[in-house]
């Protein structure tokens, strides 16, 4: 096995060297496009937007941008993606689409289908591949090539629709792993399949002493949960006790920083971590390289990525697009300004606003972190907080108070003229609400100098602390236990008057009394 894994590492070396050869980003983008746009061309999308006139551009991206609005998802499926629900072909992408990715993302509204092709298929296991080949830019042995990979995700018992399936992404793909992968793919078919997510951590935590696991892959909070559930399966300290050769942990999802404190507590040794962005619409980035902020993007990869300025005049307070602004490629992008990002894919997504904010870390290398979704930052009063603010703010309170925080989310809203942000908190143990509300005011003022200069006048918080089981118990009560469901960061309206009831109902069965802190 020695001389399999050093064999298997010198072959990833070679094939990462090829990724890592000099390129021009913005060639390989346009070389995407231009794939994109030929093998679209004949769909009712491409000849109702000439894409053949398109592509005879000299400037093919300005062409593009010129003639094809922007969409986001209501506009994508009420004109287009409607149609390839009931069957009919070429749609938006060639051929007929028979697999939907089921997504709310963390809105909490009823579920997107999101066309996966078999192109983007293909397209996402390519990408698998390429972060695979990264490894060797790790410190890792070769032997650990040849470890079983346990990867937690939706169920792969797809819903048969008869003219498609659907199911969440991570199902998708693991109700057809790759090829290379399925020597070492646990927890392995038949507990894929399994819908019921009690049920299938518990056949994963009984059967967990006979795998040799190398590599977890998964949700960070989804990955703790389990993992807990193991250790108590089987009395155990660590997770190491049970595998020792675990070594990688592959995350995305959620930002994973304000739960390592709690995460790597669950072992005897630390891990390596490589961030990836793979959403339902496609793979957009990994970390490829240890010690970087950024992920790299995937620029030659079935996927054209554009970018608009997101500010005010761009976005509304509510995170909706005004207008139609000028996207920019990524060639005239900068670092240190954050994007909305559009993508148009194989699966046939067009100029399509996904949802996400990122920003680059690292423009020479197309390295980028997400700095949260457009919908959820906080501007009530010009305080514009991102999401990329609240972790900072969370992890500065888990550091400073020994506790681990594992989910939280926030509410603006208006009382009696007052403007209020309203923080529930799910943390081991329950904190002192007052002193978690000092510290996490102070590092928002820190690193947000908007929400400072408003926290002098009109702002005010509310931070409630609660046991982090009644974050999972609501998400449970909504059928989003696993997979690749996340908790809301940010919750608005109807939503968050329905889960202070959860949250009131809750504590008072437990017998709690609610414990909140105001601070002006």
């Amino acid at each position: 096995m020695p001389f399999f894994g050093n064999l298997l590492k010198r072959g990833l070396k070679i094939g990462e060297r090829l990724e890592q050869r000099p390129v021009d980003p913005m060639r390989l983008q346009t070389h995407t496009l231009r794939r994109l746009l030929k093998r679209a061309q004949q769909t009712a999308f491409g000849q109702y937007y000439d894409f053949k006139d398109i592509l005879r551009e000299d400037d093919l991206a300005a062409g593009f941008r010129e003639k094809v609005p922007i969409f986001d998802y209501d506009a994508m499926y009420e004109r287009w993606w409607h149609m390839a629900l009931k069957g009919v072909e070429n749609v938006s992408w060639r051929g007929r689409i028979k697999y939907f990715a089921l997504s709310s993302g963390t809105s909490g509204a009823p579920s997107k289908h999101i066309p996966v092709s078999d192109e983007m298929q293909r397209a996402m296991r390519h990408a698998g591949l390429k972060m695979f080949f990264a490894l060797t830019n790790f410190d890792v042995d070769p032997e650990l090539y040849t470890k079983p990979m346990l990867m937690l995700g939706g169920s792969s018992d797809l819903q048969d629709q008869g003219d498609y399936f659907m199911g969440d992404l991570s199902g998708i793909n693991a109700s057809r792993p790759p090829f290379w992968l399925r020597p070492y793919y646990k927890p392995g078919a038949e507990i894929a399949r399994i819908r019921d997510w009690e049920e299938r951590i518990n056949e994963i935590a009984r059967l967990a002493p006979e795998w040799d696991i190398g590599f977890i892959v998964g949700i960070p909070s989804w990955l703790q949960l389990m993992l807990e559930r193991i250790l108590e399966f089987h009395q155990l300290e660590n997770i190491h006790q049970i595998w020792p050769n675990l070594k990688v942990c592959v995350h995305g999802g959620i930002a994973f920083e304000p739960m390592r404190k709690g995460f790597e507590k669950l072992f005897a040794r630390p891990l390596i971590y490589m961030d990836t962005y793979l959403a339902s619409e496609g793979f957009i980035a990994y970390q490829d390289r240890p010690g970087a902020r950024g992920m790299r993007l995937l620029v030659r990869n079935g996927i054209f990525l554009e970018f608009i300025p997101f500010n005010s005049a761009n976005f509304d307070e509510d995170g909706r697009l005004a207008g139609q602004p000028r996207a920019l490629t990524i060639g005239e992008v900068q670092e240190g300004v954050d994007y909305a990002l559009l993508i148009s894919t194989c699966s046939g997504a067009w100029r399509y606003l996904i949802g996400d904010t990122v920003r680059f870390t690292d423009k020479e290398r197309w390295e980028i972190v997400i700095t949260g979704r457009t919908k959820h930052y906080l501007s009530i009063c010009g305080e514009h907080l991102s999401v990329d603010n609240m972790n900072q703010g969370i992890q500065h309170v888990e550091e400073k108070l020994n506790i681990n925080i594992r989910e939280f989310t926030v509410s603006p809203f208006v009382e009696k003229g007052n403007f209020m942000h309203k923080w529930h908190i799910g943390c081991e143990p329950v904190a002192d609400s007052a002193a978690v509300a000092r510290l996490l005011d102070e590092r928002l003022m820190e690193v947000n100098d908007d929400y400072r200069t408003e926290r002098g006048s009109l702002l005010q918080i509310q931070v409630q602390t609660l046991p982090a089981e009644i974050f999972y118990q609501w998400q449970e009560s909504k059928g989003k236990m696993g997979g690749q469901n996340k908790f809301p960061r940010v919750m608005k309206g109807k939503q968050f008057a329905d889960w202070e009831n959860f949250v009131r109902e809750k504590l008072k069965s437990r017998g709690s009394k609610a414990s909140i802190s105001h601070s002006r």
